[in-house]
């Protein structure tokens, strides 16, 4: 991977972390490169029980795409550069947002366009007290990408999700927590640990769980209450059957800490 992605694994937790804060952490076509192999390297290693995507730096998550490479390939041919989309964007969104294990994004700065996506694409979103969030889009005159006009809407709501795409503006994070968009908010020099911390008890946790309730969620979304309480049934069927059931059960019944397995 270029080293405009960083990718770690330690004791079943993944770290991605953005590399570019001279950039505000922008996404040229490298870093997309190397964010889509992290993403994907995380959803497929049984290693890995949980992911946190961060950003360096202390201006920026991600300001989305870098425009000073994007407007020159934009005049070489406009159809060519805006296959990032399919190419790019989608399969890091679908791998964030599909992997069977939960991720943490660390907001650490200005989460905007295919940044702020990124976050919403990820299922727990620690922020720091000085962060932000853009749509970004309708702003270059563009429609959303990354997953927004799917996530958006179900995390704040279609009403408020149009209103942020057709006339964006800097979301501050109290904003962004009464919003929903931000699950926790930290003093920024505290964001860092604070996002590990929670990373890290998922990756120690019931992921066998987590798994099934990112499923269930997924599906409750556009299908009927009929259909997902056979969801329910099929998923808790496969909870139960889990390892980390039977460990659990023998924990509360003991009084232990139960030592999830993962299976």
């Amino acid at each position: 991977m270029a080293d405009t992605v960083l990718y770690e694994v330690h004791d079943g937790l993944a770290t991605i972390t953005l590399n570019r804060p001279e950039a505000m952490n922008a996404l040229n076509i490298a870093t997309k490169v190397a964010l889509r192999e992290a993403v994907e390297s995380a959803a497929g290693d049984d290693a890995v029980r949980a992911v946190l995507l961060t950003a360096a730096g202390d201006r920026a998550f991600c300001v989305g795409q870098d425009l000073k490479e994007h407007i020159g390939l934009l005049v070489e041919d406009s159809t060519q550069v805006m296959s990032t989309v399919k190419e790019h964007y989608n399969p890091i969104v679908k791998a964030i947002a599909g992997m069977a294990k939960p991720v943490v994004a660390g907001v650490n700065g200005v989460a905007a366009g295919a940044g702020l996506g990124f976050a919403l694409a990820a299922d727990y979103r620690v922020v720091a007290e000085t962060a932000a969030f853009n749509t970004s889009f309708a702003g270059v005159a563009l429609t959303a990408d990354s997953g927004v006009s799917w996530t958006l809407p179900r995390v704040i709501g279609p009403g408020r999700a149009a209103d942020l795409l057709m006339f964006p503006r800097s979301i501050k994070a109290q904003e962004a927590y009464e919003l929903g968009i931000a699950n926790r908010i930290v003093p920024s020099a505290a964001l860092s640990e604070a996002a590990e911390q929670v990373a890290r008890m998922l990756a120690e946790g019931p992921t066998v769980a987590y798994a099934a309730i990112k499923e269930a969620m997924a599906y409750g979304f556009s299908h009927s209450l009929a259909e997902t309480l056979d969801k329910e049934d099929e998923l808790q069927t496969r909870a139960g059957a889990s390892e980390d059931h039977a460990i659990a059960v023998r924990a509360f019944v003991n009084k232990e800490t139960p030592k999830y397995l993962g299976r």
